[in-house]
């Protein structure tokens, strides 16, 4: 399939200093996302939004030039459009590049990104993680501001009582199951009537 490319107009700063080489848009089969890179990995990956120009427009690093993506961003999308049709990938040889994150949120990606496909964590549980007890409420705002969802599985973090609360992406939670129930999840994978 191939890869169309936009150009991303975000400004400067929005997660600090990135240098951000590239960016594209690619179609998956929950929609159209976008992705940027630098020279080190993945900076940002948007799912989609109601239209290409929302997802581009959401996109969270500035984007660089309009390139086509180098082989380990081919790769990378190759395995996202692999995972998004139910293939169960952990994703985490992909490259990434957290420049310009805080470390308290470079420690939770790193504790986000090591929950596999179908598991699940509450907030309270990667608190712990880090060496933050107590600190649920900081690791949501932290996974809230997560630049690169699916790579890092925010999705995958859950409410103390295990419900779904807060999602970022287009269409909140309801996303959130979605991606839940594509890596069958326990108690999301279940077979619906309609």
């Amino acid at each position: 399939m191939a890869t169309s490319l936009a150009i991303l107009s975000v400004p400067d700063g929005i997660l600090g200093t990135v240098s951000t080489l590239g960016h594209c848009l690619f179609h998956t089969a929950i929609g159209t996302c976008a992705i940027a890179w630098s020279a080190e990995g993945v900076v940002a990956l948007q799912l989609p939004e109601g239209d290409d120009a929302s997802t581009v427009a959401r996109i969270r690093r500035p984007g660089g030039d309009k390139l086509a993506p180098p082989p380990f961003v081919s790769d990378t999308i190759d395995g996202i459009r692999r995972v998004l049709a139910g293939a169960d990938d952990d994703l985490q040889w992909i490259p990434l590049d957290l420049a310009g994150t805080t470390d308290f949120d470079r420690e939770v990606y790193t504790a986000t990104r090591a929950i596999g496909p179908g598991k699940t964590r509450s907030y309270g549980e990667v608190a712990a993680i880090v060496g933050a007890p107590g600190a649920a409420q900081a690791v949501g705002q932290s996974l809230g501001r997560n630049p690169i969802p699916l790579i890092v599985p925010c999705h995958r973090v859950l409410a103390a009582d295990h419900s779904l609360h807060g999602f970022s992406a287009y269409g909140g939670v309801m996303t959130k199951r979605e991606l839940l129930r594509l890596e069958h999840a326990p108690g999301f994978d279940d077979p619906t009537l309609f």
